[in-house]
């Protein structure tokens, strides 16, 4: 059955029927909570918060409210008005937003404040070492993506700095959903070629006896930016890039491999690929460390994330929720962490 298109219908039917309606509170406890990060972990402690009483306001960097599904997520894959229907009923139960307002430090804001929450993602992404990395036109995915989310809302790009695709052979790397993204963009932005590689093995077709239910597949995952075009490598791993006198990149080197966890590099295999655009879309190492996190000294886990016990931090009162405590995950895991943390919060404040 497909579940993920019953669910959006149900609640897509809700809000047009009006079900889905602002909820405030009618008893407020005089506790102010800030909640760093508009992604959907930080979204949804804020609401939840919002609705057990306490005054809450949203800290956000860019310039609108949304985090990872506003700049992340390209709108062929979710579109926006769903985010901002949200918004404005966060806002009638009394929700503060703020945008363009970075935080950098904790400590002018802990007098202000009963509780925090740290839902800034995991913004770190995962870098790849290899010779001729410097060259230009060689980009994170992070950096490709939000460009073209904002060009879509209407935002004016500057030229200089501008990644496009448009007319170029691409190179993915990075077999993931960030890559699918980053593959279904440059589609339309009418490359000319798209690559995407996984150093991983082809999985099968059909679920592998090796995984059966209820454990996650190792199955091959086929979403609509494959099926739009594009060729995707497996089993592949850049060894090194190569570019013009002017610095740009103009070869990709690469090699295939074995499987893992050695993924030895198979004699005799190497290729070359034309590549005037690459996108690095290998995952994230957990969140950004400099700035607040530094200026913190908050504790990391084995992992570099935010290490917590019932989601507290190790300082007193502030909290963390989503990527930048579970580490890279999905949208839903966020969305959980979020309301787990706001129970967290709600039982710390009333103590």
């Amino acid at each position: 059955m497909a579940i993920k298109v019953i669910e959006r219908t149900v609640i897509d039917y809700a809000w047009e029927q009006g079900w889905i309606h602002p909820e405030p509170s009618a008893y407020k406890t005089g506790k102010s909570v800030a909640v760093v990060g508009s992604g959907p972990a930080g979204l949804a402690a804020a609401q939840q918060l919002a609705r057990a009483g306490h005054a809450v306001t949203v800290f956000e960097k860019a310039d609108r409210i949304g985090g990872l599904l506003r700049y992340g997520i390209p709108d062929f894959k979710m579109e926006k008005h769903g985010i901002d229907r949200r918004i404005q009923q966060m806002r009638a139960e009394g929700v503060e937003f703020l945008v363009n307002t970075p935080i950098r430090s904790l400590e002018n804001m802990r007098p202000a404040y009963q509780a925090v929450v740290l839902a800034m993602g995991a913004e770190h992404p995962r870098d790849l070492s290899v010779p001729g990395r410097e060259l230009k036109g060689i980009h994170f995915a992070m950096d490709y993506l939000p460009q073209q989310n904002k060009r879509v809302a209407g935002d004016h790009v500057p030229s200089e700095g501008a990644i496009l695709a448009t007319g170029k052979n691409v190179i993915i790397i990075g077999g993931g959903d960030t890559g699918a993204d980053c593959l279904g963009t440059s589609h339309r932005q009418k490359a000319a070629s798209v690559h995407q590689f996984e150093i991983m093995p082809m999985p099968p077709e059909d679920r592998s006896p090796s995984t059966p239910w209820p454990l996650w597949p190792l199955q091959l995952r086929v979403e609509s930016s494959h099926e739009e075009g594009g060729k995707r490598e497996w089993a592949a791993a850049t060894t090194h890039f190569s570019g013009d006198i002017d610095g740009n990149v103009e070869k990709l080197h690469g090699i295939r491999v074995g499987p893992p966890p050695k993924f030895e590099a198979i004699r005799g295999s190497e290729f070359t690929l034309d590549a005037d655009l690459v996108l690095l879309a290998m995952g994230f190492t957990g969140p950004s460390k400099a700035g607040l996190i530094e200026q913190a000294g908050l504790t990391l886990d084995a992992r570099g994330n935010l290490a917590t016990e019932n989601y507290q931090t190790s300082m007193e009162g502030v909290f963390a929720a989503g990527d930048a405590r579970r580490g890279q995950s999905l949208v839903v895991w966020a969305i959980a962490e979020g309301r787990k943390a706001a129970e967290a919060v709600d039982a710390y404040l009333r103590a």
